[in-house]
């Protein structure tokens, strides 16, 4: 038997618009996924212990407030000091089209800004989960 992706979502810092992330949350798991949704007011340090503790598969990080670069970059280094480089990070809000390429160059693996189809980005998660095992 298979095992469910394992993905972990959540806000950072004072970020409190959490709609959309409620929403993918319901859409993952009715994708089959399972889903650890970490809320809001969250560190980047929080996030990535909690992703260890939960084995997840893949970090999604929801930002509306204009931290993301901030955010992602330690994020990103987090997961390269910890050694779980096999944890897919991906990202989503209303990033600026300009920073996707510097946000890819830190770690993120995609950005899905508003309009993304809940089946783009399931198909986009279960094509780039890195575990061997999955």
């Amino acid at each position: 038997m298979e095992k469910k992706i394992k993905i972990l979502l959540s806000k950072v810092g004072l970020d409190t618009h959490d709609r959309g992330i409620k929403v993918l949350a319901h859409n993952l798991k009715n994708a089959g996924m399972e889903v650890v949704y970490l809320g809001l007011y969250q560190t980047p340090e929080s996030i990535v212990n909690a992703s260890i503790q939960e084995d997840v598969d893949v970090i999604g990080l929801s930002c509306l407030s204009g931290e993301h670069i901030f955010a992602s970059e330690k994020i990103a280094k987090l997961i390269k000091e910890r050694n779980a480089n096999d944890m897919l990070f991906i990202i989503g809000g209303p990033l600026p089209v300009e920073e996707i390429s510097v946000l890819k160059e830190m770690g993120v693996g995609e950005v899905f800004r508003p309009g993304s189809q809940i089946e783009d980005i399931v198909k986009y998660i279960k094509k780039n989960v890195r575990r061997s095992n999955k």
